[in-house]
Parts: structure tokens; sequence; C-alpha cells
């Protein structure tokens, strides 16, 4: 298969993991990620292998409505069966009544196995900072042009 096509089904890929979030489908998010996935998500534990479903339910009912998640500077490569994309994201919606509006950064590395493509590896994080406080620094918005 080629690199164009590979590119269109993982771009298809991420856009119904968007369309999950806000339609707050666990199982679609779920079925994305290989069952071993290696996860270092933003909520604790520092890691863990694999999404769980009844987590993951559990925290998209945390929400009042869609979550809305946008990707923006994303770079993407595929190379055979493996592929490897980083982008920064901005989470929007509504927590508590409260609307929430943030954004963090992914790197995510893809496998295609049985003519599917599924991530192995999610690694989101934001900044921190280094003033003495180490607060989260949840308050930053996108300004990197991904220029060296």
């Amino acid at each position: 298969m080629s690199s164009t096509t590979d590119r269109a089904e993982i771009e298809v890929l991420f856009q119904k993991v968007a369309r999950a979030h806000a339609d707050h489908n666990a199982d679609a998010i779920v079925d994305a990620y290989a069952p071993d996935a290696v996860i270092f998500d933003l909520a604790p534990p520092l890691g863990r292998r694999g999404m769980n479903r009844d987590s993951v339910a559990a925290w998209l009912g945390g929400w009042d409505g869609p979550i809305q998640i946008d990707a923006r500077d994303v770079n993407l490569t595929v190379d055979g069966d493996l592929a490897f994309v980083s982008a920064l994201n901005r989470m929007r919606g509504r927590q508590g009544g409260e609307d929430q509006d943030m954004w963090y950064r992914t790197t995510m590395c893809l496998r295609k196995t049985s003519g599917r493509w599924r991530i192995v590896h999610d690694h989101s994080s934001v900044p921190f900072y280094m003033d003495g406080s180490y607060r989260a620094a949840v308050d930053l918005k996108a300004q990197w042009d991904g220029a060296a």
C-alpha cells in the first residue's frame, strides 16, 4: 500500500477518535488502540498498558456535553507498517459546569497489523513552570510553528 493511502487511513483514524470524544463513545476510543498499547497520558499513573474501556467511559462521563479535540502542527511520518505523529492538541468542553480549554502535546506511534492501523504508543503531556512552583502550564496557547 502506498504511503499516501496509509496517511489517509491514519488521518481517518484520528478523525474517528476526535468524533468519539465529542460523542462520548468509549468503545470507539478504545478500539483505536492496540490492546497492549503503552499509554503515558495526562492523568495518573505515570504510565500503563492498554486502554481500559470503563476508565475511558468514566472520564468521558465527567464532561458536560461534547469534548472537542483539534490538532495543530501535525507531523505524520509513515514508513512501512509503522507511523509516527506529533501534534499540539487543543481540548475544549465543559466540566462541572465550567468551560475548559487547554493545549497539550502528543506523540504517538502506530502499527499496521492485519491491514489495520492502531495506536501502540501514546504520550501526551503539558509543560510545567520551572520557577519552583512546578505548576502544570495548562494556561499556554499554541504558538510553535514547528520550525527548529
